[in-house]
C-alpha cells in the first residue's frame, strides 16, 4: 500500500514520504489559480476548469471564486451544488456532496488533521478522514466541517459552527461544537408572496 493509498483511509500518514507523489497538489493549484481569474461572464471556462479539477462535477456544479482545494479529485458533486466565495476544501480523503446543496461564503471543509505531539507534526505525520454532505444540505457562513464527519439530509448548519461529530437528517445545528439545536418542522414553511 503507497502512502497515497494510507492518506485517503483513517489511518495516520506522511505527507511528504517518499512515495508520495512530488506534482499531487501542483495540478489542482494550477486549476483552482485559473479558476479564480476567471470574468464573471466565462460560464463555460469555468464548467470546463471544474469538470478537469473535480473527481465528479455534476453539470449543475456553481463555485464563485476564490476556491481553494488540495487535489480537487477527492471532491465529487452529485447534483445541484451552490458553492459561495471564499470556500475551502481539504480533500485529502474524498468529499462527497450531494445534490441541492448550499455552501455559504467563507467555508472550510477539512478532511486533513495534523498530529498531536509536536515531533510528529514536525515530521509531516498527519490523518484524513472523509467528509460527507447530504442531499439538501445548507452550511451557513464561515463554518468548518471536519474530518469524519457526515451531515444528514437536509440539515441545516448554522453560521461560524465548528462541525466536529455527525449531524442527523432534517435538524438545524449550531455553535462551537456544533449541535442539534432542533428539528426542522412544517412551521419552518416559508409563504410565497403573490404579486
Amino acid at each position: 500500500m503507497t502512502m497515497l493509498d494510507i492518506m485517503k483511509t483513517n489511518a495516520p500518514y506522511c505527507s511528504d514520504h517518499r512515495d508520495m507523489p512530488s506534482d499531487l497538489g501542483r495540478r489542482a493549484k494550477t486549476l483552482c489559480w485559473e479558476y479564480n481569474r476567471t470574468a464573471p461572464d466565462e460560464k463555460e471556462k469555468r464548467s470546463e476548469i471544474l469538470q478537469q479539477l473535480l473527481g465528479t462535477c455534476h453539470p449543475l456544479t456553481s463555485i464563485q471564486p476564490s476556491f481553494h482545494c488540495d487535489y480537487g479529485f477527492n471532491i465529487h458533486t452529485h447534483g445541484l451544488t451552490v458553492i459561495n466565495y471564499n470556500c475551502v476544501i481539504l480533500d485529502t480523503s474524498p468529499v462527497s456532496i450531494g445534490a441541492n446543496v448550499f455552501i455559504a461564503p467563507g467555508v472550510c471543509i477539512a478532511c486533513s488533521g495534523h498530529a498531536i505531539l509536536p515531533q510528529q507534526r514536525a515530521a509531516g505525520i498527519g490523518t484524513s478522514k472523509p467528509v460527507t454532505l447530504e442531499d439538501d444540505v445548507w452550511i451557513g457562513a464561515n463554518c468548518t466541517v471536519c474530518g469524519g464527519v457526515s451531515i444528514g439530509k437536509g440539515s441545516i448548519i448554522g453560521a461560524g459552527s465548528v462541525v466536529t461529530k455527525d449531524i442527523p437528517s432534517g435538524v438545524i445545528a449550531v455553535g462551537n461544537p456544533c449541535r442539534v439545536l432542533r428539528k426542522i418542522t412544517e412551521a419552518d414553511r416559508m409563504t410565497p408572496v403573490s404579486f
